[in-house]
């Protein structure tokens, strides 16, 4: 059997590898390293696949996030409801900004942030919402875009988890991931779902106004060369970058598929235990599995992990401690006990490895391993 990885991106690069070194091979040879053909045609592409206006591409995904918040316009004081369990650049690109990150509690089941807790964090300071679709599927935007359009806030989507995943509304629509709010953000990072061989991220929008504003803000402020209306920032995606997404967009939809095959075989032999809770998937959405993230019910995890690690299974834990506890983001505002479903579920989350690549043998390796440490 093949050592088990986290993600095993080299396995998934031997299956494209001839169509991604041409892709690569081209950009050498054409000496357009930054804004070439490759990046057009990979920002053309992806507005075809998820079907919005506008694709701007950036460095990576905590740009995206920063300036899409810059080109809002808001002001230092104003308010940015997120939830408190996420990966910190939600929470840190508001705070750089000096604006006030307003952290909020998550659902148990989804982990994905609360819709009632957003309704009671709103204040007359709050300009914006920032849902985190965590792990692979959508918070409940339609309800998120209720409350906003309520009381007139911008709602910023962090997809750098769910690119691919489908939000079906109760009339049947059905968005991409990061399409639904004013500015949606993802991230290319290598082990993201679509994800490319350095950094790189990318927002999105059907507001022209906007995306306007948002690629002036990439581009130092510059709309007219050499001519800047406003503090910019420099960030881009390399032409390299764009050449081996874009082939890797041809087979999102694949990488997708094989996720989900993956979630099941784990839910099936996970179902026999009821020490180990396996991931809500939640009815408006479509799941694609960026982490497979279980609940532990009364299982030690630190030794469970260090079960699995002699067995040769890596785990991780997607998040050890919620925003609000962080020693950089320690605010009087908030204490322990404040947000007692994201503090639980810190205490009890476990991933397992997840990516396109992994083999029937391995996963029976995997759920056996757990359930012989759980039983």
């Amino acid at each position: 059997m093949e050592k088990i990885q986290m993600v095993d991106l080299k396995s998934q690069y031997q299956k494209i590898k001839t169509e991604v070194d041409a892709g690569i091979q081209e950009v050498i040879d054409s000496t357009t390293f930054i804004k070439g053909g490759k990046v057009v045609d990979f920002q053309r592409n992806l507005e075809n696949y998820l079907q919005v206006k506008h694709v701007i591409p950036v460095g990576n995904g905590t740009d995206a996030l920063q300036i899409a918040l810059m080109a809002m316009g808001l002001k230092p004081g104003d308010e940015v409801i997120t939830p408190t369990f996420t990966f910190i650049a939600t929470a840190e690109v508001v705070a750089l900004l000096g604006l006030t990150p307003v952290v909020v509690d998550v659902d148990f089941d989804t982990f994905n942030i609360s819709v009632d807790s957003i309704r009671k964090a709103i204040t007359p300071k709050t300009k914006a919402i920032v849902p985190v679709h965590l792990f692979g599927q959508n918070a409940n935007m339609e309800a998120i875009l209720e409350i906003a359009k309520e009381h007139k806030l911008f709602v910023i989507e962090d997809a750098c988890q769910s690119i691919g995943s489908v939000y079906t509304f109760s009339d049947g629509r059905e968005f991409q991931s990061g399409t639904m709010g004013d500015v949606g953000c993802t991230s290319f990072f290598p082990s993201k779902n679509l994800g490319c061989f350095g950094d790189g991220g990318a927002l999105f929008t059907n507001d022209d106004e906007l995306a306007a504003k948002m690629r002036a803000v990439a581009n130092h402020g510059m709309q007219v060369r050499y001519y800047h209306d406003f503090v910019g920032v420099n960030s881009r995606l390399d032409s390299i970058q764009a050449a081996v997404l874009d082939v890797k967009l041809r087979y999102l939809d694949d990488y997708c598929a094989a996720r989900k095959a993956a979630a099941d075989y784990y839910n099936k032999a996970f179902s026999v235990s009821d020490k180990l809770i396996t991931p809500e998937h939640s009815p408006f959405s479509s799941h694609v599995y960026h982490q497979y993230t279980l609940k532990l019910n009364g299982v030690n995890r630190g030794e469970l992990i260090k079960y699995l690690n002699e067995k040769g299974v890596p785990a991780m834990i997607y998040y050890p401690v919620p925003l609000h506890l962080q020693k950089a983001y320690q605010d009087p505002r908030y204490k322990a006990g404040d947000f007692p479903v994201a503090e639980k579920l810190c205490d009890c989350v476990m991933s397992l490895p997840m990516h396109t690549e992994l083999t029937e043998e391995q996963l029976e390796h995997i759920t056996k391993s757990v359930l012989e440490f759980v039983k």
